[in-house]
């Protein structure tokens, strides 16, 4: 293993986290306590808009067998108990400021959804679902956790388990699901569970990271990020719908996959510059990103689970942090040459990943513009092969996997995640439904895919070498659109042919655009007017034009007006 790495540069950092001090339980006779950065912001989002499912973080069982719902409630209860972020309340105090407040354990009742009378059982299962996966909680109040059980049938149920992202994320899911495994067993047994004692509590990391997150130490990392993001612009996505002032928070997703022999070669070349798949496969989604926006300069967040800590590894809790990856890709570079320049990134991210992604907005201050995410506005997220959504286990009788449902929201412009398996890669495109028709990601799919493939081909290639197009869209390009077999008046102009069109029929529809519609009249009539316009001032037969135009239909008569006056 090279000293440059990407497996020592991670050791080498793991071992610097290690030396440094450690978390212990801070002082509770300073109660409430303050709020972690990152549950500060998502205070803040939940003032701005109090009802928005966007920060509800559920997790779907599928179980089949007998489930006790009197122990469940009891291991719930265990899970309450356990973790005091489970039972934080986050009023404000007289000046605004947001606090925690840690209740005393409260019992949870298992909410029960009787559906066996059902025809349709499966189509009224999801919407229960995704009505409860997306009803929103009350800070103020707490007791940020709901468990709801659908049953199918005497032996076969679903059960949600919804959280606020304000006390849980991805990491948080597991640990959940592994803990409440052992409680719901004990339960079941009448018996006590036999779980390591926690080391600390949520609020007593809080009380570390605001005390951390002070003096030279942040000024490194601040100083870093400075250096890398000052002057990062928005992406300018060619969206569907004009982008409103606000966004809806609705969403959907498209799956698709990238076989197995195409990610082992993406692995394979990555591997051969030092860096990883995801290095890789974040390349890829930032090419694509670049083709769509025509932009070199892209950036794209990914969350890290931000667990640096052992004291932190059992705890529930909101610790995810997200950092902004952004490259430069001018100047046409190889594949593998940009992969160079996404390894450096990242690595430089992870070295600098303890300032939260909050005070970094915070800092930097950008434009604030509420109808995007500030700093980024795509995200990438690549999950390890047998993570828990994917595990399935035995337990007391009763057989319990995970399953995924549609929640119909999404917090950022465009989300794509990708998830190992034995047959490659399954990935999830999640997009925001008031900018994107679900036509547009579907074709943004098969962009990177045929992508990913012709990277694995050819990864030495330049970046303007390599095939974007699925084998439809070129058959489109070099042959539906290029025939030539009509018939075609050899000594007509274009613009003679559109005064043709305008005598036989004025009121048709020639040029759509922004919700409006002009008509073969309209535009020749513009036309007209601009080359009289053009006459008058001398404009004739070897004359040359410039046009700065935007596409619009201003642009279509501009240069048929043109062509009418003689000129080119």
């Amino acid at each position: 293993m090279g000293e440059n790495s990407v497996e020592a540069r991670l050791l080498s950092r793991m071992r610097r986290r290690a030396e440094a001090a450690r978390i212990v339980r801070a002082d509770r006779k300073t109660e409430p306590q303050p709020l972690s950065f990152a549950q500060h912001r998502l205070w803040f989002l939940d003032r701005l808009t109090p009802d928005s499912p966007d920060y509800l973080v559920p997790t779907v069982l599928r179980v089949r067998g007998t489930l006790d719902v009197a122990a469940l409630g009891t291991a719930l209860t265990g899970l309450v108990d356990r973790h005091e972020v489970l039972r934080t309340a986050f009023p404000a105090d007289d000046n605004g400021t947001p606090r925690q407040v840690i209740t005393a354990p409260w019992p949870v009742d298992v909410t029960v959804h009787d559906l066996r009378a059902e025809t349709d059982v499966e189509t009224r299962a999801s919407e229960v679902l995704r009505a409860e996966a997306t009803r929103p909680f009350d800070l103020d109040a707490g007791r940020l956790l709901r468990a709801d059980m659908v049953r199918l049938t005497d032996d076969d149920q679903y059960l949600l388990l919804t959280l606020h992202h304000i006390v849980s994320d991805g990491w948080s899911s597991g640990i959940l699901a592994r803990e409440l495994r052992d409680l719901y067993a004990a339960a079941v047994a009448g018996r006590e569970a036999s779980l390591p004692e926690l080391p600390i509590q949520y609020a007593d990391f809080a009380v570390w990271q605001r005390e951390q997150l002070s003096g030279e130490p942040v000024e490194r990392q601040l100083a870093y990020w400075r250096e890398r993001l000052t002057g990062v612009t928005p992406l300018a996505l060619p969206t569907d719908h004009q982008r409103p002032a606000l966004p809806s928070g609705g969403g959907d997703v498209v799956t698709f996959s990238v076989p197995s022999e195409v990610t082992e070669a993406l692995r394979a070349t990555a591997s051969g510059q030092g860096g990883s798949l995801f290095m890789a496969l974040l390349a890829l989604f930032q090419i694509v990103l670049a083709r769509y926006c025509r932009q070199d300069d892209i950036a794209v967040g990914t969350p890290i689970a931000g667990r640096n800590r052992a004291e932190t590894e059992d705890l529930i809790g909101f610790f995810v942090n997200t950092l902004v990856m952004r490259t430069d890709l001018s100047g046409d570079p190889t594949f593998t040459e940009l992969l160079d320049r996404v390894k450096e990134t990242a690595l430089g991210a992870y070295d600098h990943q303890d300032l939260p992604f909050e005070r970094l907005v915070e800092e930097l201050a950008p434009d604030r513009d509420p109808s995007r995410n500030p700093l980024f506005q795509t995200m990438f997220v690549l999950q390890a092969p047998g993570s828990a959504e994917g595990q399935v286990w035995e337990l007391a009788g009763t057989r319990i996997e995970p399953v995924e449902i549609e929640r119909g929201v999404a917090k950022f412009d465009l989300t794509l995640t990708a998830v190992e398996s034995a047959d490659g890669l399954r990935a999830v495109l999640e997009y925001r439904t008031d900018l994107f028709e679900r036509a547009t990601i579907e074709r943004f799919a098969g962009h990177f895919a045929t992508l990913a493939a012709s990277v694995a081909a050819t990864p030495q290639a330049r970046l303007s070498e390599l095939n974007m197009l699925t084998v439809g869209e070129r058959r489109e390009v070099l042959v539906d659109w290029n025939g030539v077999s009509g018939p075609y008046p050899e000594m007509a102009t274009i613009h003679q042919l559109i005064e043709e069109r305008v005598a036989a029929d004025p009121g048709a529809i020639a040029v759509t655009w922004g919700g409006r519609r002009w008509s073969y009249g309209e535009i020749n009539a513009r036309a007209n007017q601009l080359a009289h316009h053009l006459r008058g001032t001398g404009v004739g037969a070897d004359t040359l034009i410039a046009v700065c135009l935007e596409r619009s239909p201003d642009l279509i008569a501009t240069l048929l007006g043109i062509l009418k006056a003689g000129a080119a």
